[in-house]
């Protein structure tokens, strides 16, 4: 064990890459913690050496070894590490690596693409905090004729419904007669915000995919399928 004194049950929770503290409080409050098989709804619990905690029913490790893969998420997986309608989800992409893996975001059951997964809750935190912005670019394909004045309304900032979203970079790599395959960069991430925002100009998404997550490229990896970060990658999603 690689701790010889009591920890603080929310940073145990947060070392063994399962989520932020903020977010192990909230875990903690609900219910979801047990430690030797009891509930723990107390937000200064401590955690003594060869206590066994859970979440959710998972035993977790505070000393795991940190696992950093990129997924490229199919059609038709939930963005989630179980369900309750039997779904297929992102864990069953990464069942063979012995760690408990979690993505870090979201994408939508019928996004496909670049999804980074891992059991470091602190990259995790940062990686999805607004104040940090990192960039997320998408091929979309939708319907009609995506003129000039709807690309200058992405880039300017559209109304999805209660939220006005910050300028977006936008360009067309190919228009058809009848859709428009069309690259996107975001940095924020509501609910399907990249659908909305093309709904809102008057484009329906008929497809679309995540291929870049800052610096990160999906490239040529197939559906289906993962491959472990390189140091370098790691390196620069820590930097950020």
């Amino acid at each position: 064990m690689w701790y010889t004194v009591a920890m603080r049950l929310n940073k145990y929770i947060a070392s063994a890459g399962v989520c932020s503290r903020r977010k192990a409080d909230e875990l903690i409050a609900n219910g979801n913690v047990k430690i030797n098989g009891v509930v723990i709804r107390e937000m200064g619990a401590q955690v003594e050496e060869g206590d066994a905690v859970s979440v959710n029913g998972t035993e977790i490790k505070a000393d795991a070894a940190k696992v950093y893969v990129a997924v490229n998420k199919p059609m038709g997986y939930i963005t989630s590490m179980d369900d309750d309608k039997d779904r297929q989800t992102v864990a069953d992409l990464v069942a063979d690596i012995p760690e408990r893996l979690f993505p870090v975001g979201r994408l939508d059951y019928n996004t496909t693409g670049l999804l980074i997964m891992t059991n470091d809750g602190a990259l995790t935190y940062a990686l999805t905090h607004p104040k940090h912005e990192v960039s997320k670019t998408y091929v979309a394909t939708v319907a009609g004729v995506l003129s000039n004045a709807r690309l200058a309304r992405l880039r300017k900032g559209v109304d999805i419904g209660g939220f006005v979203t910050s300028p977006a970079q936008v360009r067309v790599l190919r228009q058809n007669p009848r859709s428009a395959v069309v690259e996107i960069s975001i940095h924020e991430g509501k609910n399907r915000q990249v659908r909305k925002m093309f709904a809102a100009v008057g484009n329906k998404v008929q497809s679309l995919e995540r291929v870049a997550i800052g610096d990160i490229r999906l490239g040529r990896l197939l559906p289906g399928h993962y491959r472990k970060l390189t140091k370098a990658e790691i390196e620069y999603l820590k930097s950020l």
